[in-house]
């Protein structure tokens, strides 16, 4: 888990490359923070790659806890896309936003 990279691809705009649930996937962290127990996740929008639930694009919440290899891809992020909301209600507190 490390919860930094997360942000730093926030603040920097860039895409994150992230290994999750055996699936590489392509993502844009609009959100970091920490639920109410206590759990690192980010909110973001998935440009890319596999999905469990066979949705290859959209709106995902990660623990970072369950991801693997993250790393900023030299690709600018779109952030914040469509239908972002600040504040998001599934983080308890909230480390870096768009």
């Amino acid at each position: 888990m490390n919860i930094q990279t997360a942000v730093d691809a926030l603040k920097s705009k860039r895409r994150l490359e992230i290994g999750y649930d055996g699936y590489v996937r392509v993502v844009e962290v609009h959100a970091c923070g920490y639920t109410s127990k206590g759990h690192a996740v980010m909110r973001v929008w998935q440009v890319r790659g596999g999905s469990v639930s066979g949705e290859r694009a959209g709106w995902k919440l990660l623990r970072l806890d369950e991801t693997r290899g993250l790393q900023i891809l030299d690709e600018p992020s779109e952030a914040p896309r469509p239908q972002y909301r600040s504040g998001d209600r599934d983080m308890a507190r909230i480390l870096a936003q768009v």
